[in-house]
């Protein structure tokens, strides 16, 4: 389950293209922050994605990805270019095929392999003709879905939904938010050649002229459960409001938002399905387990990572592609790793009530990242050389760094259990014992 979100110039404050996602997973499942430099490859090489092997191409370029630990490819991500790409599980009535490529496997090789969103479109729907899509994507237990894509550069920005092997693309106006639904109807700009007649051979609409993607395509038991009705409405909704006022701090204020009944009961009691910040819990298996925004501007791309999960609680961090040493590499996964963990322990320690002082923790974290922001705004005001933008960087990670060890070595000696009814208590329970915690 995810939320990914994209508001273009002709709606931000500042003219800029804004993108954000929240990657929602298992809870157990660490999400690593990974840099991957511009490479070239020798002919006839070949590229192991997480289930199947395909032709590399002569250059891959720099790229960053905010990744499943266990996969090849990524929830979310950008490259050199300014080209950001988010994935989304849909439910479809199309069959599941075999293991071929993921969802996460097609958005790595387009930023990897790309410069522009409309590019984008036509290297994910051709990988698609080629090889499929299929294959187990889930942690701990097996998951199965076909996949959307919210595509955005520093001038455009694209919807591409997918199911089995047919797709619809449509060109965004404005803002757009996808979740875990098909949304697109019969306003597309691109599709596959045999997307209309399909449905018809199956019965799924009666014509051409009764012809609606999202209505034909959908399977709507799995999308009803999804929740992604309330949580895309939702961001939909405040994008909308927002229109030419949207900045980097409301797509974070979206990332961070629950659905009325969370805030009134509290995120660390019940689980919700239909908060953009998502909380898992007893029959809810999945969990925000990392968060982005990217700020893209014709000067300098800004991109906000979490490296945790459970955005209410985290801190968002600048980072710049001229300060890739503040990342890991995919040969340095072990440490991307205990960042992730040392931030999730930090969560469940909220959850069983041990953090000593949790407003005075949270009212840090908010003057921190304010602090950040301020810093970043001078920054694309008057221009900084790399060298400064680097020291910017290691500035606020290593800030955040010292406020949670801090928190998290205060709070574990403290005994108390686990808040919440009985099935919340026990999920939770059950998720630090396999997490080791």
């Amino acid at each position: 389950m995810c939320d990914t979100m994209v508001a273009l110039g002709s709606a931000t404050k500042d003219g800029s293209v804004i993108f954000a996602k929240n990657s929602d997973r298992q809870p157990n499942e660490p999400h690593l922050l990974i840099h991957v430099p511009r490479k070239k490859h020798p002919k006839g090489a070949q590229l192991k994605c997480t289930y199947i092997t395909i032709d590399q191409v002569p250059e891959t370029y720099e790229v960053l990805l905010l990744k499943p630990s266990w996969m090849w490819g990524a929830e979310m991500g950008a490259n050199e270019f300014g080209l950001n790409i988010g994935n989304e599980a849909v439910f479809t009535k199309v069959k599941q095929g075999p293991p071929s490529l993921l969802g996460m496997d097609l958005l790595r090789l387009a930023l990897e392999r790309c410069k522009t969103s409309l590019e984008a479109v036509h290297l994910i729907t051709g990988l698609l003709a080629k090889h499929g899509q299929g294959g187990n994507c889930g942690y701990e237990k097996r998951f199965v879905y076909h996949n959307s894509f919210l595509i955005a550069d520093r001038t455009s920005a694209w919807v591409l939904e997918t199911a089995g092997p047919f797709w619809a693309a449509k060109k965004v106006q404005d803002v757009y938010a996808i979740s875990n639904r098909l949304s697109i109807g019969r306003d597309f700009d691109l599709a596959h050649p045999e997307l209309v007649e399909y449905a018809i051979s199956r019965g799924w609409c009666r014509s051409k002229d009764d012809f609606h993607f999202a209505r034909c395509y959908s399977n709507r038991l799995f999308t009803h459960f999804s929740g992604s009705g309330t949580r895309e409405q939702s961001s939909s909704c405040r994008l909308e409001q927002e229109k030419g006022r949207i900045t980097v701090q409301t797509m974070m204020e979206i990332l961070r938002s629950h659905e009325p009944k969370l805030e009134r009961t509290g995120p660390f009691a019940t689980p919700s399905v239909r908060s953009v910040c998502m909380h898992g819990g007893g029959l809810v298996g999945d969990h925000t387990t990392g968060s982005y925004v990217a700020h893209l501007t014709d000067k300098l791309d800004t991109y906000w990572l979490t490296g945790s999960s459970t955005p209410c609680i985290s801190i968002f961090k600048p980072y710049w592609f001229t300060a890739s040493s503040i990342l890991w590499t995919e040969n340095q996964e072990e440490d991307a790793l205990k960042f992730w963990m040392l931030r999730e322990e930090l969560h469940r320690l909220i959850l069983q009530n041990k953090v000593a002082d949790l407003t005075t923790y949270r009212r840090r974290a908010a003057e921190l990242e304010r602090e950040f922001l301020s810093l970043v705004e001078a920054v694309q005001a008057g221009g900084a050389h790399p060298s400064q933008r680097e020291a910017i960087v290691k500035q606020a990670w290593q800030r955040e760094e010292e406020l949670v060890q801090s928190t998290v070595a205060r709070s574990r000696p403290n005994a108390s259990r686990i808040g919440g009814g009985l099935w919340f208590r026990n999920y939770w329970r059950k998720q630090n014992r396999k997490l080791g915690l």
